[in-house]
């Protein structure tokens, strides 16, 4: 059974940074795809990054050069580094996993393509 599970959520500042942790258990981690998602106020799902098993990375338009996403192949775990919040960035925060496949070019902020999904951590940005 796969499960996904995030921490390192909370309220901060803007300009301030934080990071926040993916572990997971039962999954092909080193093979796998896996992508940040969040959801802000009264908004929608919204891709913000992606690590693909060979090594690609790609972001979203709003976070490219403050956040960046990462693997730590020993500890199964995803990282998901911001730098820089802004009152914007604030939501709530999910990693989700590809069972297989890689991460689809320009589809891989498509929610409905990743079939994991960890419970999300809130992250909030005061201005």
């Amino acid at each position: 059974q796969v499960q996904l599970a995030e921490s390192g959520g909370g309220s901060l500042q803007a300009g301030g940074s934080l990071t926040l942790a993916c572990v997971t258990s039962g999954y092909s981690f080193t093979g796998g795809c896996m992508a940040w998602f969040r959801v802000g106020p009264g908004e929608e799902r919204e891709g913000v990054a992606v690590s693909d098993a060979d090594g690609i990375v790609k972001y979203s338009d709003s976070v490219k050069g403050r956040f960046t996403i990462s693997r730590d192949h020993t500890k199964k775990t995803l990282y998901l580094r911001m730098n820089n919040l802004k009152p914007e960035d604030t939501a709530n925060y999910s990693c989700a996993a590809l069972k297989m496949g890689m991460y689809g070019g320009d589809t891989w902020s498509a929610a409905d393509r990743y079939d994991y999904w960890g419970p999300g951590t809130q992250v909030n940005v005061s201005s």
